[in-house]
C-alpha cells in the first residue's frame, strides 16, 4: 500500500506504521481457536486493543499469550456467550480496561447437525440461542457505547458471522441454516437503526473454511454444552492438508478451501476504514463457490 494512502476517511491505515485499527477496541467472541483466534491476532497486529472471549479457558489463555508476545494489548474474558450474565460481563470488562468499544465480532458458534425430521427441539433451540440470541444480547448491552453524539464518534462497526448455509440452506442443518439466515436480518436492522450514529453493521457469510467445524467428523472432535458432548465436523470431509488437490474442490473456482487467515482478512476489511461506506452488506467469502 502506498504511503499516499496513509489516510482513509480520516483514519490512519497500516501504511502509516500504526495499523488499520490503531487504538480501537474490538470484542471478539469464540476467540480461542480457528477464525476467532486468527482474527484476534490480526486485529492486534493492526493496532487494536482486543477483548477476546471463549468458553475454553485454556485455549483462550494461549491466544492471550500469543497476542502479548507480539506486543499487542489484550484482555481475556472466559465465558459462555449464551449465559445470561455474559453480555454485561464482557462489555463492562472491556470498558473498564480500555474505556470504549469500537467493534464487536460475533464469531462464537458451533454446529449440531441432524436431519430435519430427527431434530429435537433442544437441538434446534441451542443453535438459535448461540448464533442469534447471544449476538443480539451482546450488541444490545453495548448500545450505549455505539449510539454516540457526533463529537464522540470514531470508526465503529458490528460484524456478525454467518454462512452460506444461511444463504442457501444445507442438508442436515435446518437449525444452523435458520440461525445463520436470522443474523443477516439482525445485521441489516442494526445498519438501519444505528447508521445515523455512524455505526456500520455487516455480515460475513463463509463458505468452506478449514476449522474444526468443517473437518472430518470421524476425527472425533467434540465440545461440551450444558453437560452434553456434541460431535463436531462433517462426515467424510476432506480437511486442509498437504495431500489436498485442486480436484478435491470441483465446486470452488479457486480450487481450495479457505483458511482462518482468509476469513480474518475479510473481517478486518469490513471493520477497517477501507470499508467506511459499507454497511448492511453480506460479504460472501467462498472462493467463488455458489456464483
Amino acid at each position: 500500500m502506498s504511503t499516499r494512502l496513509a489516510q482513509v476517511s480520516g483514519h490512519l491505515t497500516a501504511s502509516s506504521g500504526r495499523g488499520l485499527l490503531h487504538d480501537e477496541v474490538a470484542i471478539i467472541t469464540g476467540a480461542g481457536q480457528g477464525i476467532g483466534r486468527t482474527t484476534a491476532l490480526l486485529f492486534a497486529k493492526e493496532g487494536a486493543k482486543v477483548v477476546i472471549s471463549d468458553i475454553d479457558a485454556k485455549r483462550l489463555q494461549s491466544v492471550e499469550e500469543e497476542i502479548k508476545a507480539q506486543g499487542g494489548a489484550v484482555l481475556a474474558v472466559t465465558g459462555d456467550v449464551g449465559a445470561d450474565d455474559f453480555p454485561k460481563l464482557v462489555v463492562d470488562s472491556a470498558v473498564k480496561e480500555f474505556g470504549k468499544i469500537n467493534h464487536i465480532v460475533n464469531n462464537a458458534g458451533f454446529t449440531f447437525d441432524k436431519m430435519l425430521h430427527t431434530t429435537p427441539d433442544e437441538t434446534f433451540d441451542i443453535i438459535l440461542k448461540i448464533h442469534v440470541r447471544a449476538p443480539f444480547r451482546l450488541i444490545r448491552q453495548a448500545a450505549p457505547y455505539f449510539r454516540l453524539k457526533p463529537d464522540q464518534r470514531e470508526n465503529r462497526s458490528i460484524i456478525n458471522v454467518s454462512s452460506t448455509s444461511g444463504l442457501h440452506g444445507n442438508v442436515g442443518q435446518a437449525n444452523y441454516a435458520s440461525a445463520k439466515a436470522a443474523v443477516i436480518g439482525l445485521t441489516k436492522t442494526i445498519a438501519k437503526e444505528w447508521g445515523p450514529f455512524g455505526v456500520r453493521a455487516n455480515t460475513v457469510a463463509f463458505g468452506l473454511i478449514h476449522t474444526r467445524l468443517t473437518a472430518a467428523k470421524e476425527s472425533g472432535a467434540t465440545m461440551e454444552i450444558g453437560g452434553k458432548k456434541i460431535a463436531l465436523g462433517v462426515p467424510g470431509a476432506k480437511g486442509q492438508s498437504t495431500e489436498s488437490k485442486p480436484e478435491d474442490y470441483p465446486l470452488i473456482p479457486l480450487r481450495r478451501g479457505g483458511t482462518p487467515e482468509d476469513a480474518a482478512g475479510a473481517i478486518l476489511f469490513l471493520v477497517s476504514p477501507l470499508a467506511s461506506y459499507v454497511s448492511g452488506h453480506t460479504l460472501e467469502v467462498t472462493g467463488g463457490a455458489g456464483i
